[in-house]
């Protein structure tokens, strides 16, 4: 399994749309469902610190994940840009095998 990490800081008044975005069954998660290698996401929010979350996203395997991202390219910066005013902040923590 390939997982990637991400974290965000989120502004209180967007956190709605934010989880709506980010969750197992939101936006991005749509878009990882075009390859049958996804295995889904899991959205955290951080239970002392007010809009601060972590998103984990399960991959079959890491060449699975760069073929999705090869074959859907545009469709993900595009993704991207879009939710760039929901994030304050937006770091990769890291891209994991298990």
């Amino acid at each position: 399994m390939f997982v990637v990490v991400w974290q965000f800081e989120i502004a209180e008044e967007k956190l709605a749309t934010f989880e709506a975005t980010y969750g197992a069954s939101g936006t991005w998660a749509q878009l990882f469902q075009k390859s049958p290698a996804y295995i889904g996401t899991e959205l955290l929010r951080d239970a002392y610190i007010s809009g601060n979350y972590l998103t984990i996203d399960r991959w079959r395997s890491e060449e699975d994940f760069r073929a999705f991202r090869k074959e859907n390219d545009a469709a993900y910066e595009a993704l991207d840009r879009e939710c760039d005013s929901l994030t304050s902040r937006e770091v990769r923590v890291g891209a994991f095998t298990v």
